[in-house]
């Protein structure tokens, strides 16, 4: 395992580091044209956050509290489209690219089509259950929809890992930069600029510091001074609203 800090100096366990009995494709030779890898451990990270935590803010709302339900199904409706969209953007701008230059990796790349197609097949059957529970805050919705996110939760902390240790190095050495960027920012317009700018303090915050820093640099400086003036403090009172007495993780 690779070792992380947290914002207390205690180590952390990095958790893209492949598995026994999960093999990596054949790398193309040649040098490393982007850094893919990074970019997309950060956003994974959020993911891994945001998934392993639904079912629980699910189950936060008592029955009948369709107040609490409306506000934790919005949020989560907001992570379900981030995430269809990023891997939109992947299906979109990345595999094909990998399919066309790197062929040996067909194999893999088959594979993490398939996740996604997975993925895509519970966001949908999570949709109209979570809508149906924001209006009602029906307790046996609820239960319903707590399940269908821990199974979505279950795909997803296999995908995850599997995509950065496995496709994302074959990535780096046959996209550039400018390729992996339009695929990251693909469908960003189709998101909330409200939401995006409190988003954005949760993705820093599922990272460790360092990757914290790195990943504010890469982000446009409209959208920097956005987060500064209203993002943070966005961000802040989301997540006391979403996990009432907890400690709000620091950002930047």
């Amino acid at each position: 395992m690779v070792s992380l800090t947290d914002d207390r100096g205690q180590a952390m366990t990095d958790f893209f580091t492949m598995r026994p009995g999960e093999t990596a494709p054949p790398l193309p030779a040649g040098p490393i044209l982007c850094g893919g890898t990074a970019g997309m451990r950060r956003i994974h990270r959020f993911f891994l956050w945001a998934y392993g935590e639904a079912p629980g803010l699910v189950r936060s709302a008592a029955a009948g509290d369709t107040a609490r339900a409306a506000y934790v199904g919005e949020v989560l409706g907001n992570f379900d489209k981030v995430l269809h969209i990023h891997h939109e953007g992947e299906d979109l701008l990345m595999y094909p690219q990998l399919k066309e230059r790197a062929p040996a990796c067909a194999l893999h790349i088959g594979q993490m089509l398939d996740q996604h197609r997975q993925v895509t097949q519970r966001l949908e059957a999570i949709e109209p259950v979570r809508l149906r529970w924001m209006r009602t805050a029906d307790e046996e919705q609820a239960a319903e929809l707590a399940a269908r996110y821990e199974d979505l939760s279950s795909v997803l902390n296999t995908h995850l890992r599997r995509e950065v240790t496995e496709m994302m190095p074959v990535a780096d050495r046959v996209m550039t930069e400018k390729e992996m960027k339009e695929a990251g920012q693909h469908g960003i317009q189709e998101l909330d600029k409200k939401f995006l700018v409190g988003y954005l303090g949760m993705v820093l915050a599922t990272n460790p510091p360092a990757d914290r820093k790195e990943l504010f640099k890469e982000i446009p400086p409209p959208v920097r001074l956005a987060y500064r003036l209203v993002g943070r403090r966005l961000y802040r009172k989301q997540y006391a609203t979403l996990f009432p007495g907890r400690p709000i993780p620091e950002t930047l």
